[in-house]
């Protein structure tokens, strides 16, 4: 399988083959056009792996350590759309939701705020599968001293 290079790939994608203490794993209707899309949310190929009679039967992709998807085509009743949320790593999510746009297939939706100071890109694949990218709004966080010290005085808290 041959894909396009992303136009911009995400911050420090680690391509070390490593034991994945967790993955996920997505059907792919149409595998090569949904590992495009992929590559334009800025992850990297690292395998496409052969099955019977030549073509591609896995893809592992990665944006940045630990951030692995393996693509698998389709067989048969589509499966049940999956979702993930993942640290961005400093991406600038603008900018990653214009090239998404522009790529077409999925769909892009944000930046949005979250009560909880992050914006949030979420990922729509061409298969319905949903990746959220989260990024923290640092300035927002450091320069509210009073929500920081709520934040960390609620860890340990009973939930009530």
């Amino acid at each position: 399988m041959t894909t396009q290079p992303a136009t911009r790939p995400a911050p420090n994608v680690d391509r070390d083959i490593y034991p994945m203490p967790a993955f996920v794993k997505f059907e792919a209707a149409d595998l090569p056009a949904t590992t495009r899309w992929y590559e334009a949310a800025g992850f990297v190929v690292l395998a496409a792996m052969p099955g019977p009679g030549g073509s591609t039967t896995l893809v592992h992709l990665r944006r940045q350590r630990y951030q692995d998807i393996l693509l698998v085509p389709a067989r048969g009743v589509p499966a049940a759309t999956g979702r993930v949320t993942m640290a961005a790593g400093g991406d600038d999510l603008r900018l990653r939701a214009a090239e998404l746009a522009a790529a077409g297939g999925g769909t892009a939706e944000g930046p949005a705020p979250t009560p909880w100071r992050s914006d949030d890109l979420t990922l729509t694949d061409p298969d319905g599968n949903v990746v959220v990218l989260t990024e923290p709004r640092r300035a927002d966080i450091d320069a509210d001293a009073e929500w920081s010290a709520m934040v960390r005085g609620s860890v340990g808290r009973e939930v009530v």
